[in-house]
């Protein structure tokens, strides 16, 4: 199989998946000993892709099931529940047949289709019509461990996106109802995830959430810079470019490790160098510009819905501010407002999820080239 040289966009796998050892085998434990896990860090880290990666790793053991499911286009509780029963059948079944004889089994009640794609090498999908007067949502969330009772094995569900179910109508409701089911079984176990930090942590880490301590919560950080040289250095030389151990430092710093970034800016310096070239300063430069480029419809549809105020508080990020904005020097120097607006400021712009909290009240924004876009771009 051809080697991409870098991917983003997507999740990676093999030639271009990257370290993780020690966080690929604490999920392997988890998957294997029935212990629920939930994935929280900022976007672009990688997370599906780990996921992904360790799914691949356990689909040769005989004793344990690895589903996946993204949940980003479910937009109501019974959305959802169509999905995850879909993907659950079609995961721990073999073939389209046992797909049939598992919908008729485990959810009766149920004419489920199967439609065959006209393009080549595509999935076959499958039709429940999973409504609330056919089924219960308690026979829909024990579907997992039913199967799994059934084969003799363990099922892990692992549920990309799942910050949208805080979105759902009734949101708490729904959460209520999964966690009560879930949490009595034994043979199944989940692995929750998201592209929304502010939105998972508000899930898993307030008390009086229904998923509060709900398995071992892992916060995934960065790939470290010394990793992500050798492999862009590796990358580079499989086919036959170059580029410096410090060029290729400085290319990760731009981007501060994001995974998705550092493949994405690799990529379009590596695309501006011919059969033997070695990268100069002036071209990551301008795969910078081209990064930038790429990002700014993206960025330009985040902000336009901002308030003055809420840009002015961006601003004051991208100036190297992380505290103190109630302060008098900073709110005039930025125009924020009255001490009370710097609350108002905050919540809704970490709602939109384009700034995080970390260490001890210090606030930054979730995207570094989102920053390096407004400071190049905005200030």
């Amino acid at each position: 199989m051809d080697k991409k040289s870098f991917i983003f966009g997507t999740a990676v796998s093999d030639y271009n998946f990257i370290g993780r050892e020690q966080e690929s085998q604490r999920l392997i434990a988890n998957f294997t000993e029935g212990i629920n896990t939930i994935l929280i860090s900022p976007r672009r880290i990688g997370k599906t892709s780990l996921v992904k990666h360790v799914k691949k790793m356990l689909d040769s053991r005989q004793d344990v099931i690895v589903v996946y499911l993204d949940m980003f286009a479910c937009k109501t509780e019974y959305e959802f529940y169509n999905a995850l029963s879909a993907a659950v059948i079609k995961q721990t079944a073999s073939h389209a047949e046992k797909w049939m004889e598992y919908a008729k089994e485990f959810l009766v009640r149920l004419t489920p289709k199967i439609t065959f794609s006209p393009e080549p090498n595509t999935d076959f999908s499958l039709s429940l019509g999973i409504t609330p007067k056919t089924h219960t949502p308690d026979e829909v969330l024990n579907l997992a461990e039913e199967i799994a009772h059934k084969r003799g094995k363990r099922i892990v569900v692992c549920i990309d996106e799942f910050q949208q179910l805080g979105e759902l109508p009734d949101s708490l409701t729904v959460q209520k109802r999964l966690r009560t089911v879930w949490q009595h079984q034994q043979l199944t176990s989940y692995c929750l995830f998201g592209s929304k930090q502010h939105l998972m942590s508000t899930i898993f880490q307030r008390r009086n959430m229904p998923f509060y301590q709900f398995g071992d919560m892992i916060f995934l950080g960065k790939i470290d810079t010394a990793t992500w040289v050798d492999y862009i250095l590796d990358h580079f030389a499989d086919r036959n470019r170059h580029i410096s151990r410090e060029l290729a430092q400085r290319l990760c710093e731009q981007v501060d490790n994001y995974s998705s970034y550092v493949q994405q800016l690799a990529w379009l310096l590596f695309s501006r160098l011919s059969d033997g070239d070695t990268a100069t300063e002036s071209q990551l430069n301008l795969a910078i510009n081209d990064l930038l480029d790429n990002n700014e419809a993206l960025f330009m549809q985040q902000v336009e819905p901002l308030s003055a105020y809420q840009m002015n508080f961006l601003r004051a990020i991208v100036a190297g501010y992380h505290k103190g904005f109630g302060e008098s020097n900073i709110r005039e120097e930025y125009n924020l407002g009255s001490p009370s607006n710097i609350t108002r400021l905050k919540s809704s712009l970490l709602n939109k999820d384009l700034i995080e909290a970390y260490g001890r009240g210090l606030l930054r924004l979730t995207d570094p080239v989102f920053g390096l876009w407004l400071q190049r771009r905005m200030m």
